[in-house]
């Protein structure tokens, strides 16, 4: 079974609320315990609320419950192929998260209504330097979400190549290439990094507070 598609028969699992313990779960899934912490742990990199520990189970908190809302043809359209390009574009925990959305609008949409997923196809391969930079998009999204300054490993949008401890501020989608905007506290200065000239993303033992000047609103392109 794809990981995507395992993430998904998980999520559905965990759905009610109930504590599960990741014996069950794994049972239920015909893989390993160790399989189910990991996929945890990939669903917490990406967002979703899980709770729980090793030894006690696992539970989904609550989710966010959005009004109801009214699409028009064209929003419809622009958020199915949003969707699409995360799923074929991301790392698997957002293409994950990506899929499970798709559904759920799939699962909304009128019965006349042809599901957005059958709509819209992004084809993306994905050389071998695109692929690693899809790899660190989960840490460095988590390093965002938890304000954690980072050790990036690579060449920056100034062709600078090398180390920097950097605060990752924003990831961006440009055209076919994910994009951080950070303050490098190596440079004092802030740089732009494409994920695939990354070549690693350590996150330092070390949170950062807004400081004038080095926010992201402080940032001019």
């Amino acid at each position: 079974m794809a990981r995507s598609n395992r993430l998904l028969r998980l999520l559905a699992l965990l759905q009610d609320g109930a504590l599960h313990r990741a014996a069950d779960l794994a049972r239920a899934l015909d893989v390993s315990a160790r399989t189910i912490y990991r996929d945890m742990e990939a669903l917490a990199a990406a967002g979703l609320p899980v709770a729980g520990t090793r030894g006690t189970g696992y539970r989904l908190a609550e989710l966010t419950t959005l009004p109801p809302l009214r699409l028009s043809p064209a929003e419809l359209e622009a958020l199915s192929l949003g969707i699409a390009i995360v799923q074929e574009s991301a790392d698997p925990d957002l293409a994950g998260a990506a899929a499970a959305l798709a559904q759920k609008v799939d699962a909304a949409l009128p019965a006349e209504t042809l599901p957005p997923s059958e709509n819209w196809l992004f084809a993306f391969a994905a050389g071998a330097s695109a692929a690693r930079g899809f790899s660190l998009m989960a840490p460095i999204r988590s390093a965002i979400r938890g304000r954690q300054k980072l050790r990036l490993t690579g060449q920056d949008s100034t062709g600078t190549p090398g180390s920097q401890t950097v605060r990752p501020l924003r990831l961006d989608h440009r055209g076919r290439a994910w994009v951080l905007t950070a303050w490098s506290e190596t440079h004092g200065a802030f740089r732009l990094f494409r994920l695939d000239l990354v070549e690693a993303a350590a996150p330092l033992p070390e949170l950062f507070v807004d400081e004038p000047g080095k926010t992201l609103a402080d940032y001019r392109p």
